[in-house]
Parts: structure tokens; C-alpha cells; sequence
């Protein structure tokens, strides 16, 4: 324990999971028991009040993959991984079986995708993602859940059919015209429709979109070349420093009705090489002939992980149905 304030998650779960196996007074499927009767009846019991679950259960799914992970015990374990995703999420621990036992794992998996708890539906999905965020990467092919999906792409609740437009979207980053046809096949398919289609399109081709294809455009009904006009940007202020807000607004008329999809591209203007770019959503609209409608966002300007903030020449564009207009110039000032 002594060392454990210092721990970042992931060595903290490690660390409790090690403490298990330490100190059970009994290995294998007998400890595995004890994991599994130490939970609550229900995650409701258990205090979980999201889908995800609670870390303090991380450890059990960790102490499964790490001693358990044999294929004397394969089908208890993944058993009990299925239990225990109501009480913290156990994708991360799916994937380390997936790497030592592919096959069988993958068809435990299928089983997965029509369990009547939707945690379990979901895991089914998360655990088989081609580029899991924190997660191990696994020799997998980028469609080799794609199976999955198309038993959960319609599902009532809405936890698995995020997950399964992030899994899309993960295989859109190298196949994206698999992605493009496996949506439209869904789409005629009838058994996803409306927003909910939408909503499954948008995401999976969320960086296709970010990045202008016209194809991802067109199968949401945008047209790159709709009959559009956009007045010049204006910027409240030129000359910004980290943290600040960039407020700008523009104003966008129609010769014919037109529905427009509007991101926000704010880039920087260095001396060499491509620019870093920021692509954010702005809008989804329809414009009437004869009606102006309004643009305008206030843009934190704050570093992330992806993204970071420095001083220098910066421009910001609007890009509309995929389609880049003027951009306009701002100076980040060094603090």
C-alpha cells in the first residue's frame, strides 16, 4: 500500500489485483468464485448509477485476465467477465483473450451480442473495437467484429449503439468504403432509420466528415455543391492568448433549399509543413430561399491531449456540406 498514492490507475489496478492473488487464501476457479460471490446481487446494489460501472470493481476483471487467462479455465472466465461488466466495464480484460485465444473468444463474443443485458450486448461490441482507446491492440483484422454490429447496430438502448458507431468509425480509419457500404446497407434495410441512423452515420464517419469526403456528405443528404453563400468571418478579437474565447459569426443564404452541415476549422499557419488543424461541429440546419441563417460559436481556446495551444499565426475557416470557404487570420499571443 505504501506506494500506491504515486500509482496511475492502470499500476493501482495492477497493483490491487496482484493483492488479490497475494493473499486469496485459494487460486483458480476457487478464487475466481470467491471474486464473483464478493459482488453485490446487482451493480444497482453495488451503487453503479451509469452504464460504464465503478473502478473500484476494476480489479476483479483485471485479476481474471491476468490469472486466469488459461484455456483449462477459458469459458468460466469469460463467463464471469460477462458478469462482472455490470459492475466496471471489462473490455480491457476481454482483449488480453482475445490475443491468446482468438477464435474462442470471438465465439463467446458472438453469444455476447444477443445477451438479454445490454452491458453484456455492448461489451460485445467495445471489447472487439480495432482501436479501443487505452486499450491493447489486438491482431485482429479492422472487420473482424463487423459480424457483431450487424446483430446490434439497431439496439434499443443507446450504450450499445454508441459503441457500435465508435467501432465503426474505428474501422472507417483505414477502410472507410467498407464502412460507407456496410451503412447503406443498413440504411435500405429499414431496421434503422431517421435520427437513429443519422445519429450511427455521423459518428462512424465522424474524422471522414472532419476531413470533407464527399461520399460520408452525400450518404447523410448533404451536397458539397449545394447553392450557398456565406459572408466573410468576423472575429470579435484577432489577438487572443491560451484560454481565451474565440467568438466569430458569419451568415449563410440559399438560391434553393438546402440542408447544410457546418464545422468549424481552426488551423495553424506555420512556417513548414501541413497546418495542424481543429475541425469542430458548428451546425446542422436547413436553408430556405430568401431566409439568412446565422453562424456564430464561442471557441474556447484550450490545449488537449490532441490538441495544443501555443503562441503563433493561426486562421479559422468555416467548412460547409465538406466544402472549405475563405479563412480568416488570429494571432495566439505568448502569455
Amino acid at each position: 500500500m505504501a506506494d500506491l498514492p504515486r500509482l496511475e490507475l492502470n499500476a493501482r489496478i495492477a497493483r490491487t489485483s496482484q493483492g488479490l492473488h497475494d493473499h486469496l487464501p485459494v487460486t483458480g476457479l476457487d478464487a475466481l468464485d470467491i471474486l464473483l460471490r464478493s459482488l453485490p446481487p446487482t451493480p444497482t446494489a453495488a451503487g453503479v448509477t451509469n452504464d460504464f460501472g465503478l473502478h473500484l470493481y476494476s480489479p476483479h476483471s483485471d485479476y481474471v485476465s491476468r490469472y486466469l487467462r488459461t484455456a483449462e479455465h477459458l469459458d468460466r472466465s469469460l463467463a464471469a467477465l460477462a458478469r462482472m461488466t455490470g459492475y466496471f466495464s471489462t473490455e480491457l480484460s476481454v482483449r488480453h483473450f482475445l490475443a491468446d485465444f482468438p477464435d474462442e473468444t470471438m465465439k463467446t463474443i458472438d453469444a455476447w451480442s444477443r445477451d438479454e443485458d445490454f452491458r453484456v450486448r455492448r461489451l460485445a461490441s467495445e471489447a472487439t473495437r480495432p482501436l479501443l482507446p487505452w486499450a491493447p491492440r489486438i491482431a485482429l483484422p479492422a472487420d473482424a467484429g463487423l459480424p457483431v454490429l450487424e446483430t446490434l447496430y439497431d439496439d434499443p438502448h443507446f450504450y450499445v449503439r454508441t459503441s457500435v458507431a465508435n467501432h465503426l468509425g474505428d474501422i472507417a480509419a483505414t477502410r472507410p468504403d467498407l464502412v460507407l457500404a456496410t451503412l447503406h446497407r443498413w440504411k435500405v434495410s429499414g431496421r434503422v432509420t431517421g435520427e437513429q441512423f443519422a445519429f450511427l452515420a455521423r459518428n462512424a464517419l465522424s474524422n471522414r466528415l472532419k476531413e470533407g469526403w464527399p461520399p460520408a456528405y452525400a450518404l447523410l443528404g448533404y451536397t458539397p455543391d449545394a447553392p450557398i453563400a456565406l459572408t466573410p468571418l468576423v472575429l470579435e478579437r484577432t489577438e487572443l492568448r491560451a484560454d481565451d474565447t474565440l467568438n466569430f459569426s458569419a451568415s449563410l443564404t440559399a438560391t434553393a433549399t438546402a440542408p447544410v452541415h457546418v464545422m468549424s476549422v481552426i488551423a495553424t499557419t506555420g512556417p513548414s509543413g501541413p497546418p495542424r488543424e481543429k475541425v469542430t461541429f458548428v451546425r446542422r440546419a436547413t436553408v430556405e430561399p430568401g431566409q439568412e441563417l446565422r453562424l456564430t460559436k464561442a471557441h474556447p481556446l484550450r490545449s488537449t491531449a490532441w490538441w495544443k495551444v501555443s503562441p503563433g499565426s493561426y486562421s479559422l475557416a468555416l467548412q460547409i456540406n465538406g466544402r472549405r470557404f475563405p479563412a480568416v487570420p488570429f494571432t495566439v499571443l505568448d502569455t
